[in-house]
């Protein structure tokens, strides 16, 4: 087999991890993809630890030589498809490895592959999903239409203060906050009977469900730090949802 540079394979593993990271890969699936890239290039001793912020890899050189490389990461978006390709690319390469350099150019296609939804659909699909949570928290079809516009309206308006700010949390609580007035003016103009489960339906567009769902994952696979972390984000988000909503209720 053609032997590489370790550096280029190790750059490898980490530009394969950033992209898994950045869209949303739980820590475990992470750690087990740049584990089987490395073990494609016969690397030994590969050692791989991969928290939410960060990730470190280690393997050793023919030298008998430890090479290290670590990734510092801050952004995070939900992209399950570009988490899928680096999948499928590190099947690849583990019945044939490609030299470096054509596999970073395959990483860079998928970092930069545009999403296939608009920001028009994704609020809408929120909007329709919200619409729909009423009823399944016993509303009835009288609060459909008013959680469709306040949970629509309230993820397009997190989406455009996050872009601004960079602080979700504060996001999250000026969007529940929104989400919360609406739902009140809506119930005070006989636009729906029920004010709580319009609320509660319209802020299911801001619950951090994958955030758990990967953290309990994590937690089960042994990830201790990598669940607690995860976990901790998504308590955070729902005091900023409980927040902004307290804020409206209290002013009734």
């Amino acid at each position: 087999m053609q032997q590489y540079p370790v550096s280029d394979i190790l750059d490898v593993c980490v530009e394969a991890g950033r992209v898994m990271l950045e869209n949303g890969a739980e820590t475990y699936r992470v750690e087990d993809t740049l584990y089987r890239i490395a073990k494609s290039y016969h690397l030994k001793n590969i050692n791989v630890f991969v928290v939410p912020t960060a990730l470190i890899i280690t393997v050793e050189g023919e030298d008998g030589q430890d090479h290290t490389e670590l990734l510092r990461m801050n952004d995070r978006i939900t992209n399950l498809e570009k988490v899928s390709m680096v999948n499928d690319l590190s099947r690849q390469l583990s019945k044939k490895a490609l030299p470096p350099k054509r596999v970073t150019e395959k990483l860079n296609n998928i970092k930069n592959t545009p999403t296939n939804f608009t920001r028009l659909q994704r609020n809408s699909a929120m909007a329709v999903a919200c619409g729909g949570f009423t009823l399944l928290f016993g509303g009835s079809y009288l609060e459909i239409l008013p959680a469709f516009i306040a949970g629509g309206l309230g993820h397009y308006l997190f989406e455009v203060v996050n872009n601004y700010t960079n602080v979700s949390f504060f996001a999250e609580m000026v969007a529940s906050f929104f989400i919360g007035l609406l739902a009140v003016l809506f119930t005070t103009l006989g636009f729906g009977q029920d004010l709580n489960v319009i609320i509660i339906g319209s802020v299911m567009s801001l619950v951090p469900g994958m955030a758990i769902t990967n953290s309990f994952r994590d937690l089960m696979a042994g990830h201790l730090l990598a669940g607690v972390a995860v976990l901790a984000k998504a308590f955070l988000t729902a005091g900023a949802i409980g927040i902004g909503v307290a804020i409206v209720i209290a002013f009734l």
